[in-house]
């Protein structure tokens, strides 16, 4: 364990270095203070433990509280929990309409692939490539806003199970919450810093682990299975919605030839999630090397995946299902023992040709009737 000044600790996380702020005998310490260093939050810790800030500015009450020697741990832990048990009491009595809200999306549908450039893709594909007034006007009315919309809505979908999640996690004892935003960090476990992510599993390597075990590309199965049951394949479809269109057909198909296809592709799916649930280190590092380079990092991740086994498709839907989370989440982190070999992580990023080492959890979350 190293020793560094403040300074160096927030050189440190100024550059995501987590690791060594992690490895510092004070780098929890100063992460904690980090997500509650805004002026008025400082100033309301500091009267409760009668600090004297008198002649300090404000820029500077993060590192005077860092380091006073008299501010113990237990004061710092006590405060972020008061802070958050105010902040949550106002998130708890508009739960049950919250939920009710995200129930009433019927179909998480982006719409088209915008991803993270939503200005950029409106560019290439509207402006710079339709020359005549109705015609963008049309697209305007049509593809666009059917898009725009489909994307605000995931978006929305997306941001609020999120916080609903993330409280979840927060309201355990085991965990202690941030106070406020503080980047890579969504709660300490253990004094271990997370990064919540909330997934599925992904769609790439289900893909290619279906192909390992002989199975073959499941959209040509899919194709294969409905040219024998004489079930009608458009051709105006793209071949992910393709995919989706084409199982739906083979599932309402009553037909016996139908119902084992059906059920042999959900074997196979849950014989590959039940292996990556007891071997989760190649899950895991597949996850981190497989992530958008617009938001990379090799900061702590908390993963929480998500399936729907009776349909994996609805798996979205699982994000709003507190009553089901609830439970699960508290049972694993009641139960939780951080065996820290367990935790280490090493993952190759081939952007920048470096390896990363951080630590990571990962929670499966099984949905089946």
């Amino acid at each position: 364990m190293t020793n560094l000044n403040f300074k160096q600790l927030n050189n440190n996380f100024r550059s995501n270095d987590f690791p060594s702020i992690e490895n510092d005998n004070r780098g929890i310490r100063f992460l904690k203070l980090r997500s509650m260093s805004r002026r008025v939050t400082m100033e309301e810790f500091c009267e409760i433990h009668n600090i004297n800030i008198e002649e300090i500015g404000a820029r500077e009450y993060f590192e005077h509280i860092f380091n006073l020697e008299t501010v113990t741990d237990t004061q710092i832990n006590d405060f972020i929990n008061l802070k958050y048990a105010e902040e949550r009491a106002s998130r708890i009595d508009n739960q049950d309409y919250l939920v009710d809200q995200l129930t009433r999306l019927q179909h998480f549908d982006w719409g088209g692939s915008f991803g993270n450039s939503l200005e950029k893709n409106i560019v290439n594909n509207y402006v710079k490539k339709i020359q005549s007034y109705d015609d963008i006007n049309e697209e305007i009315e049509g593809s666009l806003l059917t898009s725009l919309r489909g994307y605000t809505l995931n978006s929305w979908y997306n941001h609020w199970t999120s916080i609903l999640i993330e409280d979840l996690f927060k309201d355990h004892d085991t965990v202690l919450p941030t106070v406020g935003l503080v980047k890579k960090i969504d709660f300490f476990i253990n004094d271990i810093p997370f990064d919540l992510k909330v997934t599925y599993f992904p769609e790439q390597l289900l893909a290619d682990k279906l192909k390992a075990i002989g199975y073959g590309n499941e959209l040509t199965m899919l194709k294969r299975i409905c040219r024998e049951l004489k079930i009608y394949i458009p051709n105006d479809i793209k071949p992910k919605a393709l995919k989706l269109h084409l199982y739906n057909k083979v599932s309402e198909d009553q037909r016996q030839e139908a119902k084992d296809f059906i059920s042999t592709l959900k074997q196979h799916k849950k014989d590959i999630i039940a292996e990556a649930e007891a071997n989760p280190t190649e899950l895991k590092k597949w996850l981190y090397e497989n992530q958008g380079e617009a938001r990379f990092d090799a900061s702590n991740r908390f993963f929480l995946v998500l399936t729907d086994e009776t349909d994996m498709s609805n798996s979205w839907k699982l994000k709003r299902n507190v009553v089901f989370l609830q439970e699960k989440i508290a049972e694993h982190l009641t139960n939780l023992s951080m065996d820290m070999s367990s935790l280490e992580t090493e993952f190759y990023w081939k952007l920048d040709s470096k390896t990363y080492n951080c630590k990571s959890d990962i929670l499966f979350l099984k949905y089946s009737e």
